[in-house]
Order: C-alpha cells, then sequence, then structure tokens
C-alpha cells in the first residue's frame, strides 16, 4: 500500500484505523505508552510500603493495644524492634544534661568531646530582658535531657568571647569531629522568641545528629499533635463566650 508523504492527519494521537495505518507505515510517530499503568503501580507501590510500615510510629503500649488487630508474629518484630531502639539509646544517653562551660575547659568539653557526639553549645545574654536567651535556656533544657547522646553546653557568651556583641546573643554553636558544622546567631531564623523544642529538633535532624525515623521524634510529633488538637478544643469553646 503506497500513501502520500503528506497525509492530512486531524489528530495524530488519536486512536483511529486511520491512524493506525499511519503509523505503520512510519508516516506518523509510534503513539507513546500511557501513563496511566506506570502511576497505578508507584501507587499500588506506596500503599504497600505505607501498609508495611503502618507501625513505624507506634510505641510499645500502642503495639500491645493492636494485638487483636495484627498478626503476632508481625507485631513481635515490631517489638522486638522497639526494644532494641530503646536499648540503644539507653547505652547511649550519658550526658541528659545542660553543662555550664567555663572557658578554660572549653577544648575539652567542647572540641575534644565532639569527636565522640554532637556538642552544642549555647552563648547565652548576659541580660535577664533578653526574652530569646531566656527560651532557648529552657528549650536547651528540655532537648538534653530528651536526647542524652548529644552533650549540650551553655556559657555566658561575654565569658566564653571577650567583647562579644550582645545583639548576637543566644547563639547556637553546634561541633561534630572537632569542627564548627553550624552556628544560629539569635532565634531569628528559628521562629524568634516563638521558638520551640520541635524547631531545633529539625536541626538536629538535618545535621544528621538525630535520624528522622528516632522514637523520640515521633512521640514528640504525638504529643505536638494532641496539644494541637487541644488548643482548637480550648479556641472553640472560648468563641461561645464572644
Amino acid at each position: 500500500m503506497n500513501l502520500p508523504v503528506n497525509v492530512p492527519v486531524d489528530n495524530p494521537s488519536a486512536d483511529t484505523e486511520w491512524n493506525d495505518i499511519l503509523r505503520k507505515h512510519g508516516i506518523i510517530p509510534e503513539k507513546p505508552p500511557s501513563p496511566t499503568p506506570l502511576l497505578e503501580e508507584a501507587v499500588a507501590e506506596a500503599e504497600r510500603r505505607a501498609h508495611e510500615r503502618r507501625l513505624e510510629d507506634k510505641d510499645l503500649d500502642e503495639l500491645d493495644a493492636l494485638e487483636d488487630e495484627e498478626d503476632e508474629t508481625f507485631l513481635e518484630q515490631y517489638r522486638k524492634k522497639r526494644l532494641a531502639e530503646l536499648s540503644t539509646l539507653r547505652k547511649t544517653s550519658v550526658y541528659n544534661q545542660v553543662y555550664p562551660l567555663q572557658k578554660a575547659d572549653y577544648a575539652k568539653e567542647v572540641t575534644e568531646t565532639s569527636t565522640k557526639t554532637f556538642v552544642l553549645v549555647n552563648l547565652t545574654s548576659s541580660l535577664g530582658s533578653n526574652v530569646e536567651s531566656r527560651v532557648l535556656t529552657d528549650i536547651w533544657r528540655q532537648l538534653a535531657a530528651k536526647f542524652g547522646d548529644i552533650k549540650f553546653c551553655e556559657i555566658r557568651a561575654d565569658m566564653c568571647i571577650e567583647g562579644y556583641p550582645e545583639r548576637n546573643a543566644p547563639t547556637i554553636i553546634i561541633y561534630k569531629d572537632g569542627e564548627i558544622c553550624r552556628q544560629i546567631i539569635t532565634l531569628r531564623e528559628l521562629n524568634g522568641t516563638r521558638t520551640r523544642v520541635d524547631d531545633l529538633e529539625k536541626v538536629l535532624v538535618e545535621l544528621g545528629a538525630v535520624k528522622e525515623d528516632d522514637i523520640r521524634l515521633k512521640k514528640k510529633r504525638s504529643d505536638s499533635n494532641d496539644e494541637i488538637r487541644q488548643s482548637k478544643a480550648n479556641d472553640d469553646g472560648d468563641d461561645d463566650w464572644d
């Protein structure tokens, strides 16, 4: 069958018998494969992974509560995983407090220790009127208690660095392997005076000091969600009095 080169084609992507003939003779290109099967496969794979990881954010008590809903062998795998994670955390949680620094001990307590773990130093303000510094000092205590495998230190900025500008306090300096890997001058680049524990947790995750799937973060997210729901309920209740 001989076809002229300049064959009129209304819609080369249409599924018509005429277009099939044109494709067969190389006059119009083959129709590209439909993306639908690939999309459906991707969605199915995502659903499969989500199903397999549905217990990832459950603690031991939550796993026990699912005994009637989940396969016992499957649950037992997660119980063992959680116990192993908790055991590792107990062994590595050797700090669990904020360490006050003296300038003379800085190299030993910070630089040398950072060869073994992340060390975070809070250069605090010398003024009680510095709200950001007070906020960070409170967050520092919470983080130190929660992440005992990371060393949290604190020293007044003007005692650490002579003439350090008050406008730069508080300053966070993060060390690893004897080097400074991150500096945060004041809380402006976080959330200012509204900075919370989870804002600093994000920094720890970004640096690799805490793994993204760390069970301590998951517990925090759960608590935060509860706080948000409670706050929303309180706000709704307050509206009734307007």
